[in-house]
């Protein structure tokens, strides 16, 4: 790299170091009773990034991790891309099967689990086809003797020396986001920092985040939604971060009242969850001015609700997806009622526009593929040339999300091209429901798709037709699915039917299925 390209390097890796210089004594992270300045949070960042050289992880190797939310989750972040390692950030709730397949997909070379994560993990490393990894790290939440054949991560974050200066470039990739996605298996998303650079300043100047924030983090980190357009934007502008593990209604009430805070974001299932909490009305709320939504829609009745009992905060409702970064539109605070439903718009660095199956803008108030073009896109997915090249055709991103724009732009997402369910935030592809189904052997056929739900916003729904000759109950498909996927992809409600509604093509028409079904979200039972 020369003199010219290293004085002008911007990288995520670059973050905590520039802002512990401008508020080195602030408070950065608050995880229960551990509190980081920003001085702290650099000086963590730093070593782990020098032990990760000296574990060998080299520029362009991968960083498994797999954990709850804590800061180390947030060291290891930063202190990967500064060492130009690739972190990989797995879903905790997926199992070893579904685990092994990221660690063979992105080769990577290291792993850092969560203690009590460590038996999937295990038996992950176990099932690998081509297992790759020769660097094993644990972090000790539970403060337990270290697992065999494991590391303590204590080892890294306490490391002696300083990191080696590592180029990076602005298209460097720094993450791989395995996105839920259409397919029977998830695809490898490339972030660099100018994907996430550049996105943090839209989510700082759409979402008026500022360095006076001081923001509650409960959803998982390994999403971008919580990570990029949140936690990486509070470093980058000094912000003050609470990490909890999970969003607890009374746990979040208790701590907004504790930490006066001032900011939080959560899908409309957490915010309902809070609502309809008996502490909700006792707590002082009086400091939050500031609530996102995301990850699904937001009913427009809670919408009302959160107006009329939380009537000083702003809210904005994020639109997006992983290999955006996530961020693309933004509905703002003065628009939430007058366009109730809607994505909003563009933000500031973000082109959107609406497509037909040929690639062809159409009018407004015209239903087609949603499409970006934004320095936020990712790199492409990792090793699949076609899949990249398809997403990206005619020099636009394709979503795979269906919508229209109306005569102001503002965006609404009608339906998902390729039967995406978003239940309580989570992105489950109906492909990989079906497959996991299709492998019990009284099954025929399988359609699976998303309903209306209370509580999830949406809920995993499946109509199934039993082979001729047998006996097949609802329950021997929910138990069957939960061995093969995880909790939050096994369906909530499953249908047995003769047959399924077929076009004269024999494909299955899932819209049907949904009116037909519509009200299974309102039922108990299987």
């Amino acid at each position: 790299m020369s003199d010219v390209s290293s004085a002008r390097q911007h990288t995520l890796g670059d973050l905590p170091r520039r802002t512990a210089q401008r508020v080195p004594d602030k408070v950065a992270i608050i995880d229960g009773a551990k509190r980081l300045t920003f001085a702290e949070l650099e000086g963590y960042v730093e070593r782990t990034a020098a032990a990760l050289a000296e574990a060998g992880l080299a520029k362009g190797d991968r960083l498994a991790l797999l954990s709850h939310n804590c800061w180390q989750f947030a060291v290891l972040d930063f202190a990967a891309a500064r060492a130009g390692v690739v972190l990989v950030p797995i879903n905790f709730m997926l199992g070893a099967d579904e685990i092994a397949f990221i660690l063979d997909h992105s080769g990577a070379a290291g792993f850092v689990a969560e203690d009590a994560l460590v038996p999937v993990a295990d038996a992950a490393l176990a099932a690998a086809a081509e297992p790759q990894v020769r660097v094993r790290r644990v972090i000790r939440l539970l403060d337990a003797e270290v697992p065999e054949g494991w590391d303590d991560l204590t080892g890294w974050l306490e490391h002696d020396g300083p990191a080696a200066v590592v180029p990076m470039a602005d298209d460097d990739p720094v993450r791989m986001m395995f996105t839920s996605g259409t397919e029977s298996r998830p695809k490898g998303a490339l972030l660099s920092s100018r994907s996430l650079l550049w996105q943090y300043v839209s989510c700082a100047v759409d979402g008026s985040m500022s360095a006076d924030d001081v923001e509650l983090h409960t959803l998982p980190l390994y999403h971008c939604a919580q990570l990029d357009c949140f936690l990486g934007t509070d470093v980058y502008l000094g912000a003050t971060s609470i990490i909890l593990p999970a969003p607890d209604p009374a746990t979040v009430l208790r701590t907004i009242a504790e930490h006066r805070v001032t900011k939080f974001f959560a899908p409309p299932t957490v915010w309902i969850g809070l609502l309809r909490h008996p502490d909700f009305d006792s707590t002082d709320l009086s400091s939050l001015r500031k609530g996102y939504y995301g990850a699904s829609p937001m009913p427009i009745e809670v919408l009302r609700e959160l107006q009329q009992r939380l009537p000083d905060v702003s809210l904005w409702n994020f639109y997006g997806q992983t290999e955006m970064s996530p961020l693309a539109t933004i509905l703002g605070p003065d628009e939430q009622l007058a366009y109730a439903g809607s994505a909003g718009r563009a933000s500031i660095n973000v082109e959107t526009r609406i497509v037909d199956d040929e690639d062809r803008p159409v009018p407004s108030g015209t239903v087609g593929e949603i499409v970006h073009r934004s320095p936020h896109a990712t790199l492409g997915y990792y090793r699949d040339e076609a899949k990249t090249a398809e997403a990206f055709r005619g020099g636009w991103f394709h979503s795979g999300d269906l919508g229209y724009l109306d005569d102001t732009g503002h965006l609404y997402v009608v339906d998902r091209k390729k039967d995406m369910i978003k239940t309580g935030g989570e992105n489950v592809a109906s492909r990989e429901v079906e497959e996991a189904i299709y492998t019990h052997p009284d099954v025929a056929e399988v359609a699976v798709f998303g309903v209306s739900h209370p509580r999830w916003v949406e809920a995993v729904a499946a109509v199934v037709v039993p082979r001729v000759g047998a006996t097949l109950t609802a329950d021997d498909v929910l138990t069957h699915a939960r061995t093969k996927l995880a909790g939050y992809k096994a369906p909530k409600y499953v249908v047995i039917a003769e047959a399924l509604p077929k076009n004269p093509s024999g494909k299955i028409l899932k819209r049907e299925l949904r009116d037909a079904h519509a009200d299974l979200g309102s039922s108990d039972g299987a």
